[in-house]
């Protein structure tokens, strides 16, 4: 039998504190933000969750991972990149631009994407108006993931300048994930 995960309030929400099955509503679970890149509720308990509470061992989730992003008008969801596993996506609310192998294409509510392992990819959110995305992929020992140069996401701020399987050095320029809720809280479906 397995046991329920005991769920803390981390400082920004509700996150498992022990290893099990558990229920959280998105709108009560911790979150991370980033004013580059919007908010994220990982509904895991990682280091970036746990910042506020030293002390506490993360629980990861180890075979698929799931995140439920909010991006803001004009803002990428991370660097343009390509992993070695697959990944899916379905947009929940609002628009944003998928820039995939070099083309763009514009997404609205209920657009589902699925990426084949190594799909070179971003997401930009458009409108005018927060967009909510869940995000999910497989996760296993020996991952990778690579940044290529990509004109097209350079020229929507998504890009980096030269090729790099280093997230750090993909990120160096942009400013640290803070624990907390998206500033467009009060505009998305479950606040």
């Amino acid at each position: 039998m397995t046991d329920e995960a005991r769920l803390e309030d981390v400082g920004s929400g509700l996150a498992p504190t022990s290893p099990g099955w558990f229920v959280v509503n998105a709108g009560d679970a911790a979150w991370v933000r980033n004013e580059a890149f919007g908010g994220r509720c990982v509904f895991e308990s990682t280091p970036r969750v746990l910042a506020e509470r030293p002390g506490v061992e993360p629980q990861f989730f180890t075979e698929t991972g799931f995140t439920l992003a909010v991006l803001e008008p004009g803002k990428p969801s991370g660097m343009y990149h390509a992993e070695n596993t697959q990944e899916d996506f379905l947009v929940l609310s609002g628009t944003c631009l998928l820039i995939v192998e070099d083309q763009e294409r514009e997404l609205r509510a209920f657009d589902f994407v699925h990426l084949p392992p190594g799909t070179r990819h971003t997401f930009v959110g458009t409108g005018d108006g927060p967009c909510a995305i869940f995000m999910t992929g497989a996760r296993r020992e020996g991952d990778t993931i690579v940044y290529p140069r990509s004109e097209t996401a350079l020229e929507r701020d998504a890009g980096v300048a030269a090729e790099t399987p280093s997230p750090a050095e993909a990120y160096a320029s942009y400013p640290q994930w803070q624990v907390g809720r998206p500033g467009v809280w009060d505009r998305l479906p479950w606040a």
